[in-house]
């Protein structure tokens, strides 16, 4: 068995999705693996993961404008609020999706549908610099 490892370093520019999968399937690519299991994990607790649609970008404009309707940035709602007011509707929203993904690896190459991208999803209102780490398992 086999154990590869490495980190994406991402810069969002506020909020919304941002497609990795490309930098995903290079690094799966080169490792020259056949199958197994890559996990994926962003390393921060106001950003998450998703696989979601990416052949028309209003499914992430639709799916980011949904997230701050039903977590709104209104700091009369939460306790928590040193960081901004965007700080703990980010939490929210990072603990109602994914910061870890599993996606198989098949024939050397990720087992994604024919409209499945990969995104970071920034949920902070100013520009970050987020970790994903990648680890694959495998042969």
């Amino acid at each position: 068995m086999r154990q590869e490892q490495t980190r994406l370093t991402e810069t969002s520019a506020g909020p919304g999705l941002y497609e990795i999968t490309g930098e995903v399937v290079d690094w799966v690519a080169a490792l020259e693996v056949d199958r197994g299991l890559l996990t994926l994990f962003c390393r921060h607790t106001s950003a998450s993961l998703t696989i979601q649609e990416n052949a028309d970008p209003d499914v992430q404009a639709d799916l980011d404008a949904f997230f701050k309707r039903l977590v709104p940035e209104d700091p009369a709602l939460y306790r928590h609020g040193q960081e901004g007011p965007d700080d703990m509707p980010a939490h929210i929203r990072s603990a109602l999706t994914d910061v870890s993904l599993s996606i198989p690896v098949s024939e050397g190459a990720l087992a994604l549908g024919t409209w499945q991208g990969i995104y970071l999803f920034e949920h902070r209102a100013n520009p970050h610099r987020r970790q994903v780490v990648l680890h694959y398992v495998g042969t």
